[in-house]
């Protein structure tokens, strides 16, 4: 059976993944449906967790014609929980309804790491291969397993975390935000398997820094500099969370390979239609 997750047979395979972030809405997911990105991240932390709107919108994110081709999007959910507040209720809910990854913003510690893969598996007998990070997920797995298109059995097979299960499904991405998620970043590669994605925080991390938004500072540079270097010595990869037709050529040149960009939408008629009547006024 190919890979249902493109961002991980993506990232498996050392290419690029495209992706993009947009609030719970179905109108919005038709919108994406039909578009060239890998994956769209649901943005439910500075977003409402809107249960029904995500549901729907992962419904209507599904495109027939792309199912046929093979190359629908995968969409992941960003929940709103930091890494401290090991809310694990959020990424059970998301999982069930189909999501095939959680976005866990502010990861600063080991434990926070652990939990995190934890909340995306489910639980096993201690002389099971892959133990660790031991499964903390509840057990209702009929909605996402008919939204994967695949029975139950085949659904348990496939839904746990990539890449500790070389052939799981799930993608955990931990956020680092913060001085204290930089500098305790090696450990949590190092002790917590199953990190299948590492995405530096540039808003949080420039205002804990002192320079809010600026992106470009040295402080921030330095900062995202440290988490390419460690995740690169240990073969995971990076994603970049604001990425623009100005800086895409340097953001590869860095070497990330999970790129977010924001849909820039333009209004030809509009601006062509003013300038001429300015132009005739």
């Amino acid at each position: 059976m190919p890979r249902l997750n493109r961002v991980i047979s993506g990232l498996a395979e050392g290419r690029h993944v495209f992706a993009s972030f947009a609030a719970a809405d179905p109108s919005v997911a038709v919108e994406f449906s039909t578009t060239d990105y890998d994956a769209l991240v649901f943005e439910t932390e500075h977003k409402p967790w809107d249960v029904p709107a995500l549901r729907d919108s992962l419904q209507y994110l599904l495109n027939r014609r792309r199912i046929h081709q093979g190359d629908s999007l995968t969409p992941i959910v960003r929940v709103p929980t930091n890494g401290g507040e090991k809310a694990q209720w959020h990424a059970k809910q998301a999982l069930d309804l189909g999501a095939y990854g959680i976005v866990w913003p502010h990861i600063t510690s080991v434990d926070e790491a652990y939990n995190a893969v934890a909340a995306c598996r489910y639980p096993r007998l201690p002389d099971a291969p892959r133990y660790e990070p031991a499964g903390l997920r509840g057990d209702s797995p009929a909605a996402a397993a008919r939204y994967w298109g695949l029975s139950t059995k085949d659904y348990y097979a496939k839904s746990d975390v990539w890449p500790l299960d070389p052939d799981g499904e799930i993608l955990v991405a931990i956020m680092i935000e913060s001085r204290r998620g930089v500098e305790n970043l090696p450990d949590i590669l190092d002790q917590v398997p199953g990190i299948g994605l590492v995405i530096p925080g540039e808003g949080d991390l420039s205002q804990e820094l002192g320079v809010p938004r600026q992106y470009d500072h040295p402080r921030v540079a330095e900062s995202k500099r440290r988490i390419l270097e460690v995740c690169t010595e240990r073969g995971t990869a990076v994603g970049h969370p604001h990425v623009t037709a100005d800086n895409v050529k340097q953001v590869l040149e860095d070497g990330y390979r999970f790129l977010m960009a924001a849909p820039v939408r333009s209004y030809p008629g509009l601006e062509l239609g003013r300038a001429l009547t300015r132009s005739t006024s």
